[in-house]
């Protein structure tokens, strides 16, 4: 059961000749979601190896041009390939107005539906639901309406310890019971206790995307706990007052939130065109949350699956 990140783009503004724009790829159980589309986020599909047409749907941070200027050449690429699934967009109001212009100017050969769900809200709020995983989105701190978004797995069906099956003589019944989360009472008063029969079968993984935002009350419980965090560092924390006048995160910023939401792992990307030098980045950022890591074009991070046989 996959459940990976790779990254297309970890530029922020301006990209540099080995940085893309943003743009992130999910695979979660097999299913592809696309984060952002920067400019060049087609070429970074092909390196990746990623098929553009099991793309189900686009998350839209916010409408900055870094995160958005590669949605027409997607779109169009997607129809020429002879896509016919309808794919679905979640973005910001104003991106409706982007739609509606692809669709005038440049939409002669797209057979698919494109829908368009707005995104609003400050709190955490539930966008897409499937038997085994949940996305949700919430408000971030930037300069205009920005998201971001939470992928998470639903908590499995519980399975039975084998070895009490027989030696308690467990009726179907009381298997279907116990493996759906209840306590079993027998005809003559005994319990049995749903949480000493039954085990998860996995530990349930999430991943939680935040890109461009300036830190802000509540975020930590946002992203509370879970496996892998992509956070913002655009800068370092010698330019903390540039990150405040242009509502980012430093480095120090980002590790801060994940090590008070008690994360598994932090992921740190959209770096200013400033730094060519990746590893200061990245030292200062361990300094506060060891386990850390940089973004980098075509990188693939794995969140394993932590199963449990008994």
């Amino acid at each position: 059961m996959n459940f990976t990140l790779t990254t297309l783009g970890s530029a922020s503004a301006l990209p540099t000749c080995d940085r893309y724009p943003s743009a992130h790829v999910i695979n979660i159980r097999g299913r592809l979601f696309l984060i952002d589309c920067g400019e060049g986020c087609q070429i970074q599909l092909r390196r990746a190896g990623i098929s553009f047409l099991k793309i189900e749907a686009i998350f839209v941070t916010h409408l900055h041009g870094d995160h958005i200027f590669g949605i027409y050449g997607l779109l169009s690429t997607m129809a020429l390939m002879g896509r016919s699934a309808s794919l679905t967009i979640y973005a910001p109001f104003m991106f409706s107005s982007i739609l509606k212009h692809f669709n005038e100017m440049f939409a002669d050969g797209v057979k698919f539906e494109i829908k368009h769900i707005v995104l609003s809200g400050k709190s955490k709020n539930l966008i897409y639901s499937t038997r085994n995983f949940e996305i949700y989105s919430f408000g971030l701190n930037h300069r205009i309406d920005t998201f971001g978004f939470l992928f998470k797995e639903k908590e499995p069906q519980r399975n039975i310890h084998k070895w009490l099956i027989e030696r308690d003589k467990l009726t179907l019944r009381e298997i279907a019971l116990l493996k759906n989360g209840e306590n079993v009472i027998r005809e003559n008063g005994e319990v049995l206790e749903n949480e000493y029969y039954t085990y998860l079968p996995f530990t349930p993984r999430s991943y939680a995307h935040c890109s461009d935002t300036a830190p802000f009350e509540g975020e930590a419980d946002l992203v509370k706990g879970v496996s892998l965090l992509y956070h913002e560092a655009t800068f370092m924390d010698d330019l903390a007052s540039m990150a405040k006048a242009t509502c980012h995160s430093t480095t120090y910023q980002a590790a801060k939130v994940a090590r008070d939401a008690n994360v598994g792992k932090l992921i740190v990307g959209h770096y200013s065109s400033r730094y060519s030098d990746l590893d200061k980045i990245i030292k200062e950022v361990r300094e506060i949350f060891p386990n850390s890591e940089l973004s980098k074009e075509g990188k693939v991070f794995e969140i394993p699956l932590n199963k449990k046989e008994q």
